[in-house]
């Protein structure tokens, strides 16, 4: 009898796993508890730790190694795998352990053909409760909830948060106090720290500035050709490259595909919108960038006027870009953005006479405007809270400045609005808003 080669490769892979020490990892805010009834995801952008959530969780269940299968579907001797062959992993693991598995982990599934199929037909048999990650946002999508029959519970993950960068520091705080005691400098210290390197895990653990270079531009890498031109059969590489590096220049600024694709031209570099629009999407689903759209109850006037363009990460323009932005406001700001994200809020800007940075919404529904300044200064003080007040009043809800590190309550125009340090905002979110 000859056994099929897949089965052979998945009996040495999954052997090593049998093997594998669990490493011990930074506890993350995001934590998961699969059940048998819910396709559990992990999604987001690579390099933040989805695997290492994977495995904190299996460790967590503290069963015995040969009840759990853990697959990354990115190792290379599955390269080229078939929709046929992914049920010899089951037929593998079955000759290793004489078990079937009672939990089972897929990591970066997308690399898996057809992998919603796959996934469906195993959930369907209700033997195991299952857990995927993976390194695009179309897995966060209504399609994918659809495919999988809506038993899909989607977490997304990104780069550390601050309260998690702090946790690597080693720096013990209370949220609610570390403002008042007399860590208080070590905190901004560390915050300014943040802002200015960003949260991916390996760089943030990095002292080494060449060496944080490095893992930067090895991320950046990744992210063009296996992420974006690899997975999407990208054509035009230089229009690709030059729209990655534009993002690095203008992080938190606005974004026209019209003036971006006219600036090439006169560049040299002819292509079209349709192509420019198309890859701005392929970025957003690598995670590279994220698209704030202008705020409006009607979907054609969100999507006819231009986008914010926000870094997944600060640490990629500060130490990437030829010449980063001074601009901290703009890092603070994508700082926030990156929070109100993981908080699981849907973000627009605000922009009629004045701009507001963000509205803050569940779906289509407001529930706050925030508007960020680094320092709220006489010279400054007029518009960012003209943009403010403006969107507080268009939409009926309440606004907040969040600042680098000033507090307290002012008064504009009749209101009073309150300004909440950035490392506050980090700590603490919008408990107002948690509901």
């Amino acid at each position: 009898m000859v056994i099929p080669m897949k089965v052979e490769e998945f009996k040495r892979i999954l052997a090593e796993w049998l093997e594998r020490p669990l490493p011990v990892a930074i506890e993350r805010q995001a934590i998961i508890n699969p059940n048998a009834k819910t396709i559990t995801a992990i999604i987001g952008p690579r390099r933040v730790g989805k695997t290492f959530l994977m495995l904190d969780c299996i460790r967590r269940l503290r069963i015995a190694r040969d009840e759990v299968i853990f697959i990354d579907f990115e190792d290379n001797r599955l390269a080229g795998i078939s929709p046929v062959e992914l049920d010899d992993l089951f037929v593998a693991w079955r000759e290793l352990t004489g078990k079937e598995a009672l939990y089972v982990f897929l990591d970066e599934v997308q690399e898996a053909p057809h992998w919603e199929k796959f996934v469906r037909k195993l959930h369907n048999t209700g033997k195991c409760t299952l857990v995927v990650s993976g390194s695009s946002s179309k897995l966060l999508g209504r399609e994918i909830a659809t495919a999988l029959r809506g038993r899909y519970a989607s977490t997304l993950l990104l780069p550390f948060s601050f309260s998690e960068f702090l946790r690597l520091k080693g720096f013990a705080y209370n949220a609610r106090t570390v403002e008042y005691s007399k860590t208080r400098g070590d905190m901004l210290r560390l915050f300014g720290k943040y802002l200015e390197t960003g949260g991916f895990p390996q760089i943030a653990a990095c002292e080494d500035p060449a060496e944080m270079k490095t893992l930067a531009r090895a991320y950046f890498d990744t992210t063009f050709y296996r992420d974006v031109v690899e997975r999407n059969a990208v054509g035009r590489t230089d229009v690709m490259e030059l729209l990655m590096n534009h993002f690095l220049d203008s992080n938190a600024a606005l974004f026209s595909v019209s003036s971006f694709t006219r600036g090439l031209a006169g560049r040299g570099v002819l292509t079209s919108k349709k192509t420019v629009s198309l890859y701005f999407r392929h970025l957003q689903e690598a995670f590279f960038v994220f698209g704030v759209e202008k705020f409006s109850y009607s979907q054609k006037v969100r999507t006819a006027n231009p986008v914010k363009a926000y870094l997944l990460d600060n640490g990629f323009q500060t130490l990437l870009a030829p010449s980063p932005s001074p601009n901290l406001g703009r890092r603070l700001e994508a700082a926030v953005l990156h929070e109100l994200k993981r908080q699981g809020f849907d973000v627009f800007y605000h922009k009629e006479s004045f701009e507001c940075d963000f509205v803050v919404a569940r779906g289509s529904r407001p529930l706050c405007v925030i508007q960020v300044a680094y320092k709220l200064n006489e010279t400054d003080r007029k518009r960012e809270l003209s943009g403010l007040a403006e969107a507080m009043e268009k939409l009926g809800v309440p606004g907040w400045v969040i600042t680098y590190d000033q507090g307290g309550t002012i008064e504009f125009k009749g209101r009073k609005v309150r300004l909440i340090p950035g490392h506050r905002f980090l700590l603490q979110g919008l408990p107002e808003l948690a509901g």
